[in-house]
């Protein structure tokens, strides 16, 4: 498991994330501060609070490909 700081901080942001993601048979998790919600589901995003930072937790050892797709969102 990798975790990496993202930040999604417009709606275009959101759905290019989900967009991206959703293409991998990965288990991608998002965390902020005590709620945990699955990184693919696009209502489960916006109920997080996205001024601040989200770690993204990738479930999967080779993920340097899923990375480099995701580096625009990375901080």
């Amino acid at each position: 498991m990798k975790t990496v700081q993202i930040r999604l901080d417009s709606i275009d942001k959101v759905k290019s994330f989900v967009n991206i993601i959703t293409k991998y048979d990965t288990d991608f998790d998002l965390i902020s501060g005590r709620y945990v919600i699955d990184a693919k589901s696009i209502m489960g995003i916006f109920s997080l609070d996205l001024s601040r930072p989200i770690d993204l937790a990738i479930h999967n050892d080779g993920c340097d490909e899923i990375l480099d797709v995701l580096k625009p969102f990375i901080i």
